[in-house]
């Protein structure tokens, strides 16, 4: 247990440092993405770049596992 926390926290701070060339490539802003915009208020529904990180991570995953 203690070793997941280890790693979940090292990635954390890794996510953390590499975010801002993360948010450069445009992954957030994908066709699809809901975006609502009124005069003091702003929704964000990022559905196709979910669909994206999740068959990523769903074949990370189905590699390691083989």
């Amino acid at each position: 247990m203690a070793r997941l926390l280890i790693t979940v926290g090292v990635l954390l701070v890794v996510l953390g440092v590499v975010w801002p060339w993360i948010a450069k490539l445009g992954l957030f802003r994908l066709p699809g993405d809901i975006v609502i915009e009124r005069d003091n208020f702003r929704f964000y529904f990022p559905i196709t770049t979910m669909i994206i990180i999740s068959v990523v991570l769903s074949a990370i995953l189905w590699l390691l596992r083989k």
